[in-house]
């Protein structure tokens, strides 16, 4: 542990900043009279931007991984390069929201998104048990709120109180194997268990039940079978922008955390956990997949294709090499590029027609043929089709598994593939070949949506083609801070 308080604050100065955000949002909903536009949105954006900015020239880590205030944090490549992506998820979000009636001039609404990416970034650089615990939580509270904060509107209630329910009967099975792991080892250190872990004093058995205990949280963080029941009902439920924000950032930060501590605690046992993730993979693109097959809701489809999706990252993961985890995470920026458009869309188009169901998109490409091509480039990202993001993203983590002699696993990762293209050409059909109900009444998208789809799209498709190298270098980088003990 190195640096002193002047120091360790810099690392942190993108905490800070949120913190620091959030008193801002406060302070101006407060003032501002209840007649008064409250650009919310606007405000919260342009200072994630400044944050993300400080982040890249301010809080960059060093040659080698540095564990500051007293070992509850690890400052490295993974660390920053998730907090990237927890942060630009946030910023994408607020812009999604600015047009949403019950959403943009709420502040404890953006103060709540500002908290929960606060214990992202947190969960990512995580480095000690309790740490862990408190940024999960830090996380988990106010996204129940926000699942649920469309009070008026039942559904959103009923996904909230869901998403609580699952969320606090998951953390207290985690804390309980986090107990049982400070039993064993009397550290809660990250890297200190390590090393407990791997002397060979502590008897296999046990440390395979501590790991089960531990996964029961980590797997619903990442909505993973089976702890995914709750993903369907909070996504249909949850206001759209939170669904689409739930997709990609919580998921991202559950994968951080998982990769991390899988890494980091159970290194002498890497062929059992492997083997459990591996399961755990099968099991979540096999029903994600066929149970996307059969929804009529497109927020429902996109649930079941994300428990899909964590399925096809868990195949990186449970490589257990640099390029299974460098492949995962490149997956996860894909995805969340991916995801933030597809739910964008969904929102604008859920606004516009009073519905989610599919059939709702019949002739979108005649109503807001910008939209339909959005939506278009993002199903066939999401089905791993060039030259896009999740290609890339499919190829890696399927070259990772057939390195580690798991090539069974990838070819039923190619087969999940294959049926989930054929639910995202139903939406693709129904987008460009089907007559709408309602004519060719054009679709208006505000500014601020324009923006956020317009950098979701150029992202998806620089990832995928001339950025590929960039992209996978800074994963490669991450992979290799969650190896380095």
């Amino acid at each position: 542990m190195t640096g002193d308080v002047p120091s360790m604050l810099l690392k942190i100065l993108p905490e800070i900043g949120m913190i620091i955000l959030v008193g801002v949002v406060l302070i101006v909903d407060l003032v501002t009279g209840k007649d008064k536009p409250k650009p919310f949105g606007w405000i919260v954006f342009f200072g994630l931007l400044i944050i993300l900015i400080l982040s890249i020239f301010v809080s960059q880590p060093g040659s080698e991984p540095e564990l500051i205030w007293g070992g509850m944090l690890r400052v490295d490549s993974a660390g920053f390069i998730f907090r990237l992506l927890f942060i630009s998820a946030a910023a994408l979000t607020c812009l999604i929201t600015i047009d949403h009636p019950g959403l943009s001039g709420r502040g404890e609404f953006y103060a709540l998104l500002l908290v929960s990416t606060l214990g992202m970034t947190l969960m990512a650089s995580a480095a000690d048990l309790i740490m862990i615990f408190l940024a999960i939580e830090t996380t988990s509270m106010p996204l129940y709120i926000l699942a649920g904060f469309l009070i008026k509107d039942k559904k959103s209630v009923e996904s909230g109180l869901k998403y609580f329910l699952f969320g606090v009967g998951t953390s207290t099975v985690m804390l309980f194997g986090f107990s049982y792991i400070y039993g064993l080892t009397g550290t809660t250190q990250l890297y200190e268990i390590g090393a407990a872990m791997s002397s060979g004093e502590i008897p296999v058995l046990m440390m395979a039940g501590t790991m089960i205990l531990v996964l029961v949280g980590f797997g619903f963080k990442i909505s993973a079978v089976p702890f995914h029941f709750w993903a369907p009902d909070v996504y249909e439920g949850a206001p759209t922008p939170i669904a689409g924000f739930l997709s990609t950032a919580s998921k991202a930060a559950g994968f951080a955390v998982l990769m991390r501590v899988f890494s980091g605690i159970y290194p002498s046992i890497t062929p059992l956990w492997t083997i459990l993730i591996s399961v755990l993979a099968v099991a979540s693109m096999v029903i994600g997949n066929f149970l996307a097959l059969a929804q009529k809701n497109i927020k429902r489809l996109l649930a079941y294709s994300s428990i899909a999706q964590a399925g096809y990252m868990l195949i990186g993961v449970a490589a257990g090499t640099s390029l299974g985890l460098s492949a995962a995470t490149y997956y996860l920026l894909a995805y969340l590029l991916t995801n933030i458009a597809a739910f964008a869309v969904v929102h604008i188009v859920g606004k516009s027609t009073g519905s989610d169901d599919i059939s709702a998109y019949a002739g979108l490409s005649r109503r807001s043929p910008g939209l339909a091509f959005v939506m278009l480039i993002a199903l066939l990202s999401l089905a791993g089709i060039p030259p896009f993001a999740g290609f890339i993203g499919k190829v890696l983590v399927f070259t990772a598994a057939m390195q580690a002699d798991m090539a069974w696993l990838a070819i039923l990762g190619v087969l999940n593939s294959i049926v989930a293209l054929y639910y995202y050409l139903v939406i693709m059909k129904t987008m460009y070949s089907l007559p709408s109900m309602e004519g060719d009444r054009k679709i208006i998208v505000s500014p601020a949506s324009i923006a956020a789809l317009s950098l979701c799209m150029v992202g998806v498709i620089l990832f995928g083609t001339i950025m590929f190298g960039y992209g996978l270098n800074l994963t490669e980088l991450a992979s290799l801070a969650f190896l380095s003990y």
